[in-house]
């Protein structure tokens, strides 16, 4: 089993893409944090590979799998009906970790197979499979897409004030392997509402995804 697997990064872009290859998933405002869960062994990587379990023990703990996994996901915190990322940052100063919520959009490792060689789709399939199999409850989260028409789902976030929306090749393999960490991929694209490059405090929270706290996953629009 691997240890720390290199985050593929997004391509900036004023508009988002369209067509029946394309997913699109809400831009969280937070920290990207990939859980590597070998039976009782629980760590939990920043983008930079850095080991932050001691900060996110109740996280790495409600994934409560006996084999292995590794997900990559988002930790944000909510505060006020709004996405906060300082919020986020007083309460890990403070070693608070109540208000953390962790939205898994990915799974890059299960139970011995490499899933980096299969398509972002299937492995939103299986990573789905995961949590609901497992019956995993809050504060994680299995974040929902929307397919085909990004900008539809990039208009609505602009709306609501949101940061943007991350668009994914949903059924195409990147490269011989399907993976290329740490480098920014035309095949994984961002969309950012126009003032968000200014704030990172201001984004306001879905209210589809605000409903779906509730039903223990996040959704999006129109899928």
């Amino acid at each position: 089993m691997p240890g720390f697997i290199g985050p593929q990064l997004a391509t900036l872009k004023a508009k988002a893409p369209s067509g029946a290859q394309w997913i699109h998933e809400i831009k969280y405002d937070g920290y990207r944090v990939q859980l590597r869960i070998d039976g009782d062994d629980r760590r939990a990587y920043t983008r930079n590979g850095y080991n932050w379990v001691s900060k996110f023990s109740r996280i790495a703990g409600a994934f409560n799998i006996e084999g292995q996994a590794i997900v990559d996901g988002e930790v944000v915190v909510i505060h006020e009906g709004r996405t906060n990322f300082s919020e986020l940052q007083a309460d890990l100063g403070r070693g608070d970790q109540d208000r953390l919520l962790y939205f898994a959009f990915d799974l890059l490792w299960l139970d011995g197979r490499d899933l980096r060689k299969e398509t972002q789709i299937e492995r939103k399939r299986l990573l789905k499979e995961l949590i609901e199999e497992h019956d995993i409850k809050e504060p994680l989260f299995y974040s929902e897409h929307h397919e085909g028409d990004g900008q539809a789902l990039f208009a609505a976030a602009s709306r609501l004030n949101y940061e943007g929306i991350v668009s994914k090749r949903g059924t195409r393999l990147i490269g011989r392997t399907g993976w290329k960490p740490g480098r920014r991929s035309r095949s994984f694209r961002r969309a950012n509402s126009p003032w968000s490059a200014s704030s990172r405090t201001r984004p306001a929270w879905p209210l589809s995804i605000w409903a779906g706290r509730k039903a223990r996953t996040s959704s999006t629009w129109a899928r």
